[in-house]
């Protein structure tokens, strides 16, 4: 793997992830969005966040962490059937990213690092929009040698 191609490869293949397994379960999560959307509908899922760790940098071998958010918006509270959608969700995902753990390239492996919910989460990027959401952010990272 390219060393500069790391950061494309874990933000499309994470766009894919989420799309395979929408179709696989028969999802309906509305747009699967690459970067923050210019407006939310819920539900739907979007890169939120990528970072980066060189946990070995050397002129010869380099060791590569990427991190990426992946924002997943249900509606506008967390009722019964909300938090029943967001539980199949996170459950099935997990298995099918463990299915699927060279998603961000043969060089690469991509692990699971956790979820974490926010129940009122609003998206500070658009002025019009105020309202709390309930969210879900999955976070996956992408870890290459070169």
């Amino acid at each position: 793997m390219s060393r500069l191609a790391l950061q494309s490869a874990v933000r499309s293949g994470s766009v894919t992830l989420v799309n395979d397994y929408r179709t696989a379960a028969g999802l309906a999560l509305g747009q699967v969005y690459r970067a923050r959307p210019a407006q939310i509908k819920a539900p739907s899922v979007f890169i939120d966040s990528i970072s980066e760790d060189a946990t070995s940098f050397t002129k010869e071998e380099s060791q590569r962490v990427v991190r990426v958010g992946i924002r997943v918006v249900w509606g506008v509270y967390d009722a019964g059937q909300t938090v029943d959608q967001r539980d199949a969700f996170v459950d099935g995902f997990y298995a099918h990213v463990m299915d699927n753990y060279h998603a961000f390239g043969a060089n690469a492996e991509c692990e699971w690092v956790g979820t974490s919910d926010d129940e009122r989460w609003s998206p500070e990027w658009i002025e019009a929009d105020t309202s709390p959401y309930f969210s879900t952010l999955v976070t996956l990272e992408g870890r290459a040698s070169t």
